[in-house]
């Protein structure tokens, strides 16, 4: 069933399609890079926090078809959005979609039982920009019912020993995030800085802490979104299968 001011969008991904609705929130390129950093692994049980459109699990399912997924949003008619599309996906088996707050992560889901959570989560930081007049646009893009703490927290209640927390988020609160993963547990493994022109300062940050891991942090080398023409650079072209 579509609603009003629903459409279809093709993922360019195996046939791969997401539903998404013209006055609301939808996905956009950080969802993407998230989902190719992310990386999942052959079997993987994964939770996304605050899937919004589900898009996130669906790029991870279609990047490594092995995994199984919880999907956690706290906007039913989001929620309900995002299983209509893997419904539509023939993969309500594979990618399970749960109407919830992720701050009440314990009533929701099973203690340490995922490999990878992931999680674009809002970036407005709370009190400092204006809110969105939008309800949808608003809790996905301010923190106005979860904080970067609250996405590590949720995380190292879901993850076994090893497991991987990925997030995008913004480079200017790159700290943030590095010391809300160490709160709860998880060391910083990889980073990768996101520029929208070389010559730009970067504007994204790319970030995997691992529970209960011993220190050591890579720095990748950046991703640069366009080259010199305004065009997309090999490496978008190839996350985006262009």
């Amino acid at each position: 069933m579509m609603y009003l001011n629903e459409r279809i969008d093709d993922l360019q991904r195996g046939g791969l399609r997401v539903i998404q609705r013209a006055d609301a929130f939808r996905f956009g390129t950080d969802a993407v890079l998230l989902a190719d950093f992310a990386a999942p692994r052959r079997h993987d049980r994964v939770c996304d926090l605050g899937t919004g459109t589900g898009i996130i699990p669906l790029l991870l399912y279609a990047r490594e078809n092995t995994i199984s997924a919880d999907a956690v949003e706290i906007q039913p008619d989001m929620a309900d959005m995002a299983a209509r599309s893997m419904a539509m996906n023939g993969l309500n088996e594979k990618i399970r979609v749960l109407p919830g707050d992720l701050r009440s992560i314990r009533t929701l889901l099973p203690h340490a039982r995922y490999d990878l959570v992931t999680c674009n989560p809002p970036y407005g930081k709370a009190g400092g920009t204006l809110l969105n007049p939008d309800a949808s646009k608003r809790l996905a893009r301010h923190e106005e019912s979860c904080a970067i703490e609250d996405v590590a927290c949720a995380a190292a209640w879901l993850l076994q020993n090893g497991g991987r927390l990925c997030c995008v988020f913004p480079a200017a609160r790159m700290i943030e995030l590095s010391d809300a993963m160490r709160k709860y547990r998880m060391a910083p493994k990889r980073i990768r800085m996101v520029h929208s022109r070389v010559e730009k300062a970067a504007h994204l940050c790319l970030m995997e802490g691992m529970l209960d891991a011993r220190p050591g942090l890579i720095i990748e080398p950046p991703l640069v979104i366009y080259d010199e023409n305004n065009a997309y650079t090999p490496e978008l072209r190839r996350i985006y299968g262009l």
